[in-house]
C-alpha cells in the first residue's frame, strides 16, 4: 500500500511478547504514516527517572505496572500516533479497555525461536535475567496467548524485512478501518 493512501482512524497500539518486533516496527510504522512514536517503556523510564530495571529492584514489578498503566491512559489521550507497548501492559484489563476504546490493538504474534533470538541479544528484561530464556519465553507464551488473542488484529512476523511486517500491518489495519466503518 502506498504511503498516501492510507491514514489510520485510531491511535495504533503493537501489543506481543518481548522480541516481537514491537519498537522496531512502531517506529517504521509511525515514521511510514507520518504520526508521532512511542515506546511505553521508554515513557515509563523518563516518568520514574529510572530505567526498568532499576524500577524492578527498587520498587517492584507491581509499581512498575502501576505506573506503566499510568503512561498508556496518558498517552491514549494524546493525538494519533503508534504506540508499543511493553510485552506484559495487554495483560491488564484496565489496559485492554483503554485501547479497546481509543486505539486499535495490534498483535505482533511471534514464534519461539525468533524471540529467543532476539531477547538473547538484549540485555536489559529483568523477567529474562538469570534464567533459561527458551524455557520462561515458552512459558510466557503459553500463559499470554489467549490475552493477546483479544488485539484487534494478528499480524504474524519473522525472520523478514521490518519494511514487510509494516506493510502487513497497515494492510491488516486498513482492511480492519473497512469492515468496521
Amino acid at each position: 500500500m502506498e504511503k498516501n493512501d492510507f491514514s489510520p482512524h485510531k491511535t495504533i497500539v503493537l501489543v506481543g511478547l518481548m522480541g516481537a518486533g514491537k519498537s522496531s516496527v512502531g517506529k517504521r510504522l509511525a515514521t511510514h504514516l507520518n504520526l508521532p512514536f512511542y515506546d511505553s517503556d521508554v515513557e515509563v523510564e523518563k516518568a520514574a527517572g529510572l530505567s526498568i530495571s532499576d524500577i524492578y529492584d527498587i520498587y517492584g514489578a507491581e509499581e512498575f505496572h502501576r505506573g506503566e498503566s499510568q503512561v498508556i491512559a496518558r498517552l491514549l489521550r494524546s493525538p494519533l500516533h503508534v504506540l508499543a507497548t511493553g510485552g506484559s501492559a495487554f495483560l491488564n484489563p484496565e489496559n485492554r479497555k483503554a485501547i479497546r476504546e481509543k486505539a486499535v490493538s495490534v498483535w505482533l504474534r511471534a514464534d519461539l525461536d525468533l524471540l529467543v533470538a532476539r531477547t538473547t541479544r538484549q540485555h536489559h528484561r529483568p523477567t529474562l535475567r538469570n534464567c533459561d530464556r527458551r524455557e520462561v519465553l515458552s512459558k510466557i507464551m503459553e500463559d499470554r496467548a489467549h490475552v493477546f488473542k483479544e488485539a484487534d488484529l494478528v499480524v504474524d512476523c519473522g525472520e523478514r524485512p521490518l519494511s514487510r511486517t509494516v506493510e502487513d500491518v497497515i494492510n491488516a489495519i486498513a482492511d480492519f478501518q473497512k469492515n468496521t466503518g
